[in-house]
């Protein structure tokens, strides 16, 4: 069985999409549409801008939604048994699998990415990778820290991220490094994601995913909040609001997904970044780019 997969924020690079955009009339048609919805030349920045330019966030999560979904939507062989996609990439595959158009799509990631945005603003925040320790090692660390910090991304065996206000996040990196931790490093992002402090930004995409229609999808998405396959479009638009505070399960989404019979993985969009990851989880697998 195949499960597609689709990156999240960091996956982005100058340039992304535009050899998609001059080899493809599709691609091209959706590309201009994106920069009508969006009310910018997201393209110019994609195609033409720096990687600074690449990194703000209003720019970052539409240009990766993009080139994901573009990727899968204008090249054969794209038919999916399962699908599944990393924080922001989730949007990507439940594009890709029918349940919300490409202008919906994204609309919601575009008004997420603003949301974030300001969710960082209101207060300094930050997140950490921690390598080389158990998952339940990092979490009791989180749990014993003074302030918030809590697990965020787990992202593979042995490779977490925290996330949480900044002199929490720095204290427990300390406590992870006495732990043993391999390394404990400070991440250059804008905020603590996938933590209570996005509860401003939760509340706002909520309004916004209970006002856009949504479909079944053409097969099941397994959710980063809690790692199973979704078909039931209620339950889909609860785990999507409650994503934004809660961590990425994304060990948890690959095992069950294999539990569920796939094969092969395949990543569509920016990077290889998931295909490493599908690899330290489940070495069988065979993983490839589409």
């Amino acid at each position: 069985m195949r499960a597609f997969i689709f990156p999240g924020q960091g996956a982005q690079f100058p340039g992304m999409g535009k050899d998609i955009f001059e080899s493809y009339p599709q691609a091209k048609e959706l590309f201009e549409k994106a920069n009508d919805v969006l009310g910018f030349e997201i393209t110019k920045v994609m195609f033409e801008g720096t990687e600074e330019e690449l990194k703000q966030t209003r720019v970052t999560q539409p240009a990766i939604f993009l080139h994901s979904v573009i990727n899968a939507r204008v090249k054969e062989g794209f038919q999916p048994d399962m699908v599944a996609g990393h924080s922001l990439g989730e949007f990507s595959a439940l594009v890709a699998a029918g349940a919300l158009s490409f202008e919906d799509g994204l609309r919601l990631v575009f008004q997420r990415a603003m949301a974030m945005q300001k969710a960082c603003e209101l207060q300094p925040s930050t997140m950490a990778a921690v390598l080389g320790l158990e998952d339940e090692v990092v979490e009791k660390i989180c749990q014993d820290t003074g302030g918030i910090v809590v697990a965020a991304n787990y992202n593979c065996p042995g490779q977490l991220v925290i996330s949480g206000e900044v002199d929490a996040v720095n204290a427990a990196c300390e406590h992870m490094k006495a732990a043993g931790a391999k390394r404990a490093l400070v991440l250059p992002v804008g905020g603590a994601f996938h933590s209570p402090l996005m509860e401003p930004a939760r509340e706002e995409l909520a309004a916004a995913i209970h006002a856009t229609t949504f479909s079944a999808p053409v097969c099941s998405i397994y959710q980063n909040v809690d790692a199973k396959g979704h078909t039931d479009v209620g339950e889909i638009k609860a785990n999507l609001i409650t994503q934004l505070t809660a961590p990425v399960r994304w060990t948890q989404s690959v095992r069950q997904m294999v539990a569920d019979g796939a094969t092969h993985f395949i990543e569509s969009g920016p990077g290889k970044v998931l295909q490493g990851l599908v690899k330290k989880i489940e070495r069988e697998s065979e993983v490839a780019s589409f």
